[in-house]
């Protein structure tokens, strides 16, 4: 008995989040490996490149994001976009056995939202219509609700990139995460055209020919590029613990709504499947947002100083310069 697309979609997904999650804690290890033998790369060090560690790491999180690619192509967004919450139960349960980092009682209740959410997504997910060639997606994609749409993202973006980023993009960081969210929602539409192209092709059925392929395909590179750079900027500028949930909120649910109109996730089911869904989803932002929020932070040394203690004194070089200090005066 073969499985349905929502369940291809939904083991993927899972598997996904596996690896995506496992990743981190391998890049990780790599990463305080390296900083032991090199200079750190948050300060501009690539002795991690010769890591294997951090190398496995990057292998293991390509792995998952193909998976999260294909189970795009099987399942709706309403379905795969929240279990991506699984990635970071994932993280935070290897971080607190592998790294030593302290998993709080909050970010145990976080874990347990996440899971509940997310079988009750499952649960009442609604099974998607296949398209059969790229040019019914291009009709899904013309009708005037997603038209609508895309324009009304297209301003806003341009908006805050060309008159809100100059001004305030350095003190307020939803600019930076309202790009990065908008354009990451019609990136995820525009890769879900492309992987069901793929499969077609794959079938037999080929897609190449068609110019609705190649314009999907060059959507979902010059978005990527747009969310990319402008997450970059985001994690760059502000707190990473506070800009994560943020931003997972903002993405999820703008994917969520921008497939929802445009494959019409949602068509054909009653009332209390959606209301299920929804609380679902709102359990699974609930949780992600404790986790991030509970997680505890890496001491780090201030910029520009390096400290250490040779069994006699502890020194410190500041700005260039060699100072030792004694006990009582470094421990006060």
């Amino acid at each position: 008995m073969g499985f349905s697309e929502n369940t291809t979609g939904l083991v993927l997904a899972m598997v996904s989040s596996l690896f995506i999650g496992t990743s981190f804690i391998l890049k990780k290890k790599g990463l305080k490996r390296a900083t032991a033998a090199g200079t750190r790369a948050g300060v501009g060090g690539y002795t991690y490149l010769l890591e294997p560690l951090w190398w496995a790491g990057m292998i293991t999180m390509i792995v998952g994001e193909v998976s999260n690619f294909v189970a795009y192509i099987y399942a709706p967004a309403v379905l795969v976009t929240p279990l991506g919450a699984l990635s970071i139960i994932i993280s935070a349960v290897l971080a607190h056995c592998m790294l030593r980092e302290r998993l709080q009682r909050l970010g145990v209740v976080g874990c347990i939202l996440c899971i509940v959410g997310s079988v009750v997504i499952v649960i009442h997910a609604p099974q998607e219509h296949m398209p059969t060639s790229v040019q019914e997606i291009w009709i899904l994609a013309i009708q005037p609700a997603f038209v609508i749409y895309v324009a009304a993202t297209i301003s806003i973006v341009a908006a805050l990139m060309f008159h809100y980023e100059p001004r305030y993009g350095q003190t307020n960081m939803l600019i930076y995460l309202g790009i990065c969210s908008l354009m990451g929602a019609l990136t995820v539409v525009s890769i879900k055209a492309i992987g069901i192209a793929i499969k077609l092709t794959l079938e037999g059925i080929s897609q190449i020919a068609y110019p609705q392929t190649w314009f999907f395909l060059a959507a979902a590179v010059i978005c990527i590029i747009t969310q990319l750079n402008y997450l970059n900027r985001a994690l760059d500028t502000f707190n990473a613990a506070i800009v994560s949930p943020i931003y997972y909120v903002m993405f999820t649910t703008l994917t969520i709504i921008a497939s929802a109109i445009m494959f019409k996730d949602w068509a054909g089911q009653d009332a209390s499947s959606i209301v299920s869904e929804i609380c679902g989803f709102i359990t699974v932002l609930s949780g992600t947002i404790l986790l991030h929020l509970t997680r505890e932070q890496e001491p780090a040394n201030p910029p520009g100083n390096i400290s250490w203690y040779d069994g006699e004194d502890i020194k410190v070089m500041e700005d260039g310069h060699y100072i030792m200090l004694n006990d009582s005066n470094y421990f006060r």
